[in-house]
């Protein structure tokens, strides 16, 4: 009887084996078609990478042709040209000897301007000499790295039936990836790849950090990130929160990425080769392609170039006599290079790194604008600590002052004119859709001529929509800002309207401070019960009439500037 139970257990465990390994050999036979389709399309895709390659090192053997072209051609013109200039000078040599004439003597500097004009062509030449040599170079360089080599090779489907695995495949790619960008840079953005002056002695690699394009000094972080829109963008900056200390800021895979770059051993790097300096440490990223650090493997393509407009060395700059402190730091006279009298805002070094984007707000709103009526910009020194913006220069200081201590000689037409210089340059700053936020007598500067100039734009926000939204009643003028600014942090160009209200009334008042025997909570209260102040002794009516329209409680209620503009130059034709 056992015995039968055992060939029984036994059949039946025989049974259930075979079953289960029919089952197992239909499930591989399944996923090994899967296998087979995902590798014949592997072996396309690399067929694929395999032509790329092919044509990318034709173009390149194409463009180095033509490029050796126009170098012999350019070698032999500067060669005509440097004959053309000494025959020329041994004319001149002669004729000066035998000049006697008037004639004679105007043909001799008319050949002395040609001689001029030949030299400056020839340094022209010289210089795109400079900039071919430098590019066949690099050019020969890479066909020579890659001369007699075979891209990534491609397994025959036929003739192996090993699995390759996406590892392998991502390797193959990565690497014509890298040839191709690397090859791609140079033809694309041979200035970015060869320095920006072909003429310059000074190699880009020796040339300081400051001097580096893509290197933007202590800008804020924040800023920074505006600037990295596209997958490489780069750029290095100093940080802010800690001053000496070097950050390279890229744009990858639709994140902006931020790495410390390290200072050990005298040597600067990321995690990799360290270099003696931060030129050579992103050159070498920037050329080679190699990932920044392995886990991140972000990769340089695109560098972001710093605004030269804008942007001034400390040495250009000599500070003078100290005309004030601010919220950020102190204002001092100062002098350019070429002698132009300018004003100097300095960041103090310890302030918190959100005051420090604050700080440069107000050059970052500047830059955009140019009116007569609004204090201009002229540049911003940001290589290093301390930060500095260079403004115009307004020699009258600021309107409250000026009015108080003019208060016995302006007359009523000047104080009418005062009011539609602020208008006029408020209603430029409302079609820009910029919202002031601290619009005020002290914060108007006086130039030449009495021309009042709007300044002070540390608080100022430029918005699509028109409205800005803030929190808290941090450093708020409560004396001047509208009531849905103070409860609600609802900022406008009528919020500004509202503040100009007010100036009108600091304007007429010849310098009285708001609401009078008010603290700032009584007179906010006051503001909300209905309270407005009463005219200023001597204001015409219609400027206490434009006063009313702009503090009416309801913001869509009051005028625009563009038409407060027109009402005060109404009125300024008036008066005598």
């Amino acid at each position: 009887m056992m015995i039968k139970d055992k060939q029984q257990v036994k059949k039946s465990y025989i049974g259930v084996h075979q079953q289960i390994e029919a089952e197992m050999i239909k499930v591989t036979k399944t996923e090994l078609e899967k296998l087979k389709t995902s590798y014949r399309q592997l072996i396309k895709e690399m067929n694929s990478a395999k032509e790329k390659y092919k044509e990318a090192v034709a173009k390149d053997d194409h463009w180095l042709r033509t490029l050796a072209e126009e170098l012999m051609q350019t070698q032999q013109m500067l060669v005509n040209k440097e004959e053309a200039v000494l025959e020329l000078e041994k004319r001149i040599e002669e004729a000066a000897k035998t000049c006697e004439k008037k004639s004679d003597i105007v043909l001799l500097l008319s050949q002395k301007q040609t001689l001029e004009e030949l030299k400056q062509s020839v340094q022209q030449l010289r210089c795109t000499e400079a900039k071919f040599t430098a590019q066949k170079e690099l050019l020969e360089q890479k066909v020579q790295e890659n001369d007699g080599k075979e891209p990534p090779p491609v397994v025959n489907y036929e003739e192996d039936a090993r699995s390759v695995t996406s590892m392998e495949r991502k390797e193959r790619l990565s690497r014509f990836e890298s040839i191709r960008h690397s090859i791609a840079g140079i033809i694309r953005s041979p200035k970015s790849a060869l320095g920006s002056s072909f003429c310059d002695t000074i190699p880009v690699l020796e040339k300081p950090l400051a001097e580096q394009d893509w290197y933007h000094g202590a800008i804020p972080r924040i800023e920074a990130q505006d600037l990295l829109k596209q997958q490489g963008d780069f750029l290095v900056r100093e940080s802010h929160g800690k001053p000496g200390e070097y950050v390279l800021s890229v744009f990858s895979d639709g994140q902006r990425r931020h790495f410390i770059i390290q200072y050990v051993d005298n040597m600067y790097r990321f995690e990799g080769t360290g270099f003696s300096n931060i030129p050579q440490l992103i050159d070498h990223h920037y050329t080679t392609k190699q990932v920044i650090t392995k886990k991140s493997g972000v990769i340089l393509l695109n560098p972001i170039p710093k605004d030269k407009k804008w942007i001034l060395n400390h040495e250009d700059v000599t500070l003078g006599e100290l005309l004030g402190k601010g919220n950020f730091g102190e204002v001092f006279k100062g002098v350019l290079k070429d002698k132009t009298a300018v004003a100097v805002k300095t960041c103090k070094e310890d302030l918190p790194q959100e005051l420090k984007i604050k700080f440069l707000q107000e050059a970052k709103i500047l830059k955009q604008y140019d009116h007569p009526n609004i204090v201009k910009l002229i540049g911003v020194c940001t290589q290093r600590q301390p930060i500095y913006i260079i403004m115009e220069l307004v020699p009258g200081g600021d309107f409250l002052t000026f009015l108080r201590k003019r208060k016995d000689d302006i007359k009523l037409k000047q104080l009418v004119k005062f009011s539609l210089d602020v208008a006029s340059g408020m209603a430029y700053l409302e079609s820009k859709n910029c919202i002031h936020r601290d619009l005020a007598a002290r914060n108007c500067l006086v130039g030449e001529n009495n021309v009042l100039k709007i300044s002070d734009f540390g608080m100022s926000r430029q918005e699509d929509g028109g409205v800005y939204s803030s929190s808290g009643l941090k450093q708020i003028p409560i004396k001047w800002t509208a009531p849905e600014a103070l409860n609600y942090g609802r900022y406008s160009s009528e919020s500004d309207v509202w503040s100009f209200g007010i100036l009108l009334w600091e304007t007429f008042s010849l310098g009285v401070c708001p609401y009078p025997g008010m603290t700032n909570q009584q007179a906010r209260e006051q503001v909300e019960r209905g309270y407005r102040m009463s005219a200023p002794q001597h204001c015409p009516e219609e400027i206490f009439k434009i006063m009313m329209k702009c503090w009416d409680y309801k913001p869509e209620n009051r005028p625009k500037f563009s038409e407060l503009q027109k009402e005060l130059a109404v009125i300024k034709k008036k008066i005598t």
